[in-house]
């Protein structure tokens, strides 16, 4: 399914394509249009099939449409991950998509972070979140969305203590979604504090082949603007120059860069 059925945004979507992504995985076919209509969501996904863009995709459309209306207070949304590792990937994420968009974000990466708290999303890992709280540092009472992804690893890291105390400083009226990579039974408890009512969403392993091709496309999206960012091209060297040099010990074997060049730095293959 193509982004537009999905009713994202023009803007949403020209950077989706400009990355890279044309086609919508399952967990995004399922799980955007019920974010964007406010539902609590369940979704039960493997790694790499496409989860984090599910929920990053409508909530950078849900911050935008809030911001362009004067009259609507922006929403105030937590995104809890498993480690500072996740939270990183979640922020580059939505400083990807959200390229035509304005959004004012901030990632937890440290206990020593200093938070925003008119941001409208906060990113971090359970445990940095509550020492956060409890310093005074942040304030979660006004969270009107909540995505935790991926509860199963938050439990995996020992950090369901600390989520539940999270859970006890935001308010019970708000947009819950909660992504894991597994069911668990040491984490329906907390799931049924957290949901009301959600839909459940599940990607089962026939999708599994779809989800790789897409985290193929996102890791090459990745690599794409490493490189745009800090690849500088080598310059080609022209053979004669450095024979004559070599030969007559031109600037005493220290010639300038510039008359050992072919043509411009700029050059390319």
């Amino acid at each position: 399914m193509n982004f537009y059925d999905l009713n994202l945004s023009e803007k949403t979507i020209k950077a989706i394509e400009e990355f890279g992504i044309t086609e919508a995985t399952t967990v995004q076919t399922d799980v955007i249009p019920s974010i964007l209509q406010g539902r609590d969501v369940f979704t039960i996904a493997p790694q790499g099939c496409g989860k984090t863009t599910s929920y990053v995709f409508p909530l950078i459309d849900i911050i935008s449409k809030a911001n362009e209306d004067s009259q609507t207070p922006g929403p105030n949304i937590l995104i809890i991950t498993p480690d500072s590792e996740q939270s990183v990937v979640v922020s580059d994420r939505l400083a990807i998509f959200n390229k035509y968009h304005e959004i004012n974000e901030a990632t937890v990466k440290d206990k020593d972070e200093d938070i925003d708290n008119e941001a409208n999303v906060i990113i971090g890992s359970p445990d940095l979140l509550v020492e956060l709280a409890e310093a005074g540092r942040a304030d979660f009472s006004k969270t009107n969305i909540l995505v935790v992804d991926d509860i199963n690893l938050i439990k995996k890291n020992k950090q369901l203590p600390n989520l539940e105390k999270i859970l006890e400083l935001l308010p019970a009226d708000k947009q819950n979604i909660v992504y894991t990579n597994r069911r668990s039974k040491e984490t329906q408890y907390i799931l049924d504090k957290i949901l009301k009512a959600p839909e459940e969403i599940k990607v089962d392993k026939t999708k599994e082949a779809e989800a790789e091709q897409q985290a193929a496309a996102v890791s090459a999206g990745d690599n794409n603007r490493r490189e745009n960012k800090s690849h500088i091209h080598e310059p080609k060297l022209d053979p004669e120059a450095l024979e004559l040099c070599k030969k007559y010990n031109a600037f005493n074997g220290k010639a300038p860069a510039f008359l050992l060049t072919i043509g411009n730095l700029a050059c390319d293959d």
